[in-house]
Protein backbone atom coordinates (compact mmCIF):
# COMPACT_ATOMS: atom_id res chain seq x y z
CA UNK A 1 0.00 0.00 0.00
CA UNK A 2 1.38 3.42 -0.94
CA UNK A 3 1.87 6.02 1.76
CA UNK A 4 -0.83 8.68 1.83
CA UNK A 5 0.40 12.13 2.83
CA UNK A 6 -2.00 14.02 5.08
CA UNK A 7 -2.17 16.59 7.84
CA UNK A 8 -4.45 16.89 10.83
CA UNK A 9 -6.17 20.20 11.51
CA UNK A 10 -7.42 20.86 15.02
CA UNK A 11 -9.90 23.67 15.64
CA UNK A 12 -8.48 27.17 15.06
CA UNK A 13 -6.67 28.83 17.98
CA UNK A 14 -8.96 31.85 17.78
CA UNK A 15 -12.01 29.64 18.41
CA UNK A 16 -10.62 28.00 21.54
CA UNK A 17 -9.14 31.28 22.83
CA UNK A 18 -12.46 33.07 22.38
CA UNK A 19 -14.31 30.29 24.24
CA UNK A 20 -11.81 30.51 27.10
CA UNK A 21 -11.94 34.31 27.27
CA UNK A 22 -15.70 34.86 26.90
CA UNK A 23 -17.12 31.55 28.18
CA UNK A 24 -19.37 31.56 25.12
CA UNK A 25 -19.47 29.70 21.83
CA UNK A 26 -17.56 31.99 19.45
CA UNK A 27 -19.74 31.03 16.48
CA UNK A 28 -23.13 31.13 18.19
CA UNK A 29 -22.88 33.14 21.41
CA UNK A 30 -24.37 30.33 23.49
CA UNK A 31 -22.96 30.04 27.02
CA UNK A 32 -20.03 27.66 27.37
CA UNK A 33 -19.95 25.23 30.27
CA UNK A 34 -16.87 24.53 32.43
CA UNK A 35 -16.66 21.18 34.17
CA UNK A 36 -14.19 18.65 35.51
CA UNK A 37 -13.55 16.10 32.76
CA UNK A 38 -15.97 13.21 33.16
CA UNK A 39 -14.62 11.42 30.09
CA UNK A 40 -11.49 11.33 27.96
CA UNK A 41 -12.72 13.90 25.45
CA UNK A 42 -10.40 14.76 23.67
CA UNK A 43 -9.49 18.45 23.61
CA UNK A 44 -10.16 19.73 20.09
CA UNK A 45 -7.14 22.04 20.15
CA UNK A 46 -4.22 19.89 21.37
CA UNK A 47 -5.99 16.59 20.52
CA UNK A 48 -4.91 15.09 23.85
CA UNK A 49 -7.35 13.15 26.00
CA UNK A 50 -8.40 14.67 29.31
CA UNK A 51 -7.20 13.47 32.68
CA UNK A 52 -10.62 12.30 33.86
CA UNK A 53 -11.69 13.71 37.21
CA UNK A 54 -8.72 16.09 37.37
CA UNK A 55 -8.67 18.52 34.44
CA UNK A 56 -11.24 21.22 33.73
CA UNK A 57 -12.65 21.45 30.25
CA UNK A 58 -14.91 23.88 28.43
CA UNK A 59 -17.90 22.54 26.51
CA UNK A 60 -19.30 24.72 23.72
CA UNK A 61 -21.11 24.58 20.39
CA UNK A 62 -18.93 24.42 17.26
CA UNK A 63 -19.67 24.22 13.51
CA UNK A 64 -16.79 22.53 11.67
CA UNK A 65 -18.30 23.57 8.32
CA UNK A 66 -18.17 27.32 8.91
CA UNK A 67 -16.79 28.99 5.79
CA UNK A 68 -17.33 25.82 3.74
CA UNK A 69 -21.10 25.64 3.50
CA UNK A 70 -23.96 27.92 4.56
CA UNK A 71 -25.93 25.05 6.12
CA UNK A 72 -24.86 24.89 9.79
CA UNK A 73 -24.04 21.60 11.49
CA UNK A 74 -23.22 22.59 15.05
CA UNK A 75 -22.31 20.14 17.75
CA UNK A 76 -20.66 20.01 21.16
CA UNK A 77 -16.88 20.03 21.56
CA UNK A 78 -14.44 20.31 24.47
CA UNK A 79 -11.19 22.21 24.96
CA UNK A 80 -8.91 22.46 27.98
CA UNK A 81 -9.91 25.31 30.27
CA UNK A 82 -6.31 26.50 30.28
CA UNK A 83 -4.35 27.33 27.13
CA UNK A 84 -2.80 24.34 25.35
CA UNK A 85 -0.69 23.94 22.22
CA UNK A 86 -2.47 23.30 18.94
CA UNK A 87 -1.74 19.89 17.40
CA UNK A 88 0.30 20.37 14.25
CA UNK A 89 2.47 17.40 13.17
CA UNK A 90 2.26 16.51 9.49
CA UNK A 91 1.49 13.00 8.26
CA UNK A 92 1.07 11.61 11.78
CA UNK A 93 -2.18 10.73 13.46
CA UNK A 94 -2.26 11.72 17.16
CA UNK A 95 -1.34 8.73 19.32
CA UNK A 96 -3.63 10.06 22.06
CA UNK A 97 -6.69 9.43 19.85
CA UNK A 98 -5.86 5.85 18.88
CA UNK A 99 -7.56 4.29 21.93
CA UNK A 100 -10.86 6.12 21.30
CA UNK A 101 -13.71 4.73 19.21
CA UNK A 102 -13.48 6.81 16.03
CA UNK A 103 -15.41 7.26 12.82
CA UNK A 104 -13.82 8.84 9.74
CA UNK A 105 -16.13 10.56 7.27
CA UNK A 106 -14.86 11.41 3.79
CA UNK A 107 -16.44 14.49 2.20
CA UNK A 108 -16.65 15.65 -1.40
CA UNK A 109 -16.16 19.31 -2.29
CA UNK A 110 -19.93 19.88 -1.98
CA UNK A 111 -19.85 18.61 1.62
CA UNK A 112 -21.51 15.33 0.77
CA UNK A 113 -20.33 12.29 2.76
CA UNK A 114 -19.06 9.65 0.34
CA UNK A 115 -17.15 7.40 2.73
CA UNK A 116 -17.45 6.39 6.36
CA UNK A 117 -15.25 4.01 8.26
CA UNK A 118 -15.14 2.94 11.91
CA UNK A 119 -11.66 2.84 13.39
CA UNK A 120 -11.49 1.12 16.74
CA UNK A 121 -8.16 -0.64 16.43
CA UNK A 122 -5.90 2.44 16.23
CA UNK A 123 -5.13 1.84 12.53
CA UNK A 124 -5.91 5.41 11.53
CA UNK A 125 -3.38 5.79 8.72
CA UNK A 126 -4.75 2.76 6.86
CA UNK A 127 -8.32 4.09 7.12
CA UNK A 128 -7.19 7.55 5.95
CA UNK A 129 -5.44 5.97 2.96
CA UNK A 130 -8.50 3.91 2.00
CA UNK A 131 -10.80 6.94 2.18
CA UNK A 132 -8.40 9.21 0.26
CA UNK A 133 -8.07 6.50 -2.41
CA UNK A 134 -11.53 7.68 -3.42
CA UNK A 135 -10.60 10.62 -5.65
CA UNK A 136 -13.78 12.57 -4.95
CA UNK A 137 -12.94 12.80 -1.23
CA UNK A 138 -11.57 16.28 -0.47
CA UNK A 139 -11.19 15.99 3.31
CA UNK A 140 -12.04 13.73 6.24
CA UNK A 141 -13.72 14.52 9.55
CA UNK A 142 -12.60 12.52 12.56
CA UNK A 143 -15.57 11.99 14.88
CA UNK A 144 -16.04 10.28 18.21
CA UNK A 145 -17.53 6.86 17.45
CA UNK A 146 -19.90 6.88 20.43
CA UNK A 147 -20.87 10.55 20.85
CA UNK A 148 -20.68 11.41 17.12
CA UNK A 149 -19.07 14.80 17.77
CA UNK A 150 -16.35 16.41 15.64
CA UNK A 151 -12.73 15.92 16.74
CA UNK A 152 -10.51 17.10 13.88
CA UNK A 153 -10.18 17.45 10.13
CA UNK A 154 -7.77 15.50 7.91
CA UNK A 155 -6.53 17.14 4.70
CA UNK A 156 -4.45 15.72 1.89
CA UNK A 157 -0.90 17.07 2.17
Amino acid sequence: MKETKFNIRAIPDQISSAARNTRKSPQYGHPAHVEVAGGPGPCRQCLQTFDVGKENRILFTYNPFEGIDSYPSPGPIFVHETQCATYSPQNKFPDSLRSLPLVFEGYRRDRWVTAREKVDDGAAEAAIARIFDQREVEYIHVRHGEAGCFIARVNRA
